[in-house]
């Protein structure tokens, strides 16, 4: 009895980290230079890729989490302090629901196949303790 109830934690545990969106994080990068690092969204947050132009010219990126309801919208970033009406530069954010799916190009399903190996081994590591 104790076997199946180890059992059942181990996948229940893999399911609530499963259930944390990753995705890549850049407070905001110029043209093809967007330093990253991981972070995990709240509840009702998507992974996001924003792309824009400040002063008609240069290229700006962001990526990070975002409220779904804020995806797949253009935005203007303006400067408050001398000029509310100058625009630093405008933004579209673009949302996908996997994780780290905000990334450059990579291997695809590379996060699946990292929770079916995180299962498997939490199972393994059940049976020998039991």
């Amino acid at each position: 009895m104790n076997r199946i109830i180890l059992q059942l934690f181990a996948v229940a545990v893999c399911f609530a980290v499963g259930q944390s969106l990753r995705c890549y994080k850049c407070k905001l990068g110029f043209w093809d230079l967007c330093i990253t690092s991981e972070t995990t969204c709240d509840a009702g947050e998507h992974c996001y890729s924003g792309i824009g132009k400040a002063a008609g010219f240069v290229d700006v990126k962001k990526k990070g989490c975002l409220k779904v309801a804020d995806c797949n919208k253009t935005e203007q970033v303006t400067i408050t302090d001398n000029n509310p009406n100058a625009t630093l530069y405008t933004m579209t954010k673009t949302c996908c629901s996997t994780d780290l799916c905000n990334a450059a190009p990579g291997l695809p399903g590379a996060s699946g196949v990292s929770l079916a190996f995180a299962t498997l081994t939490a199972l393994l590591v059940a049976n020998v303790l039991v």
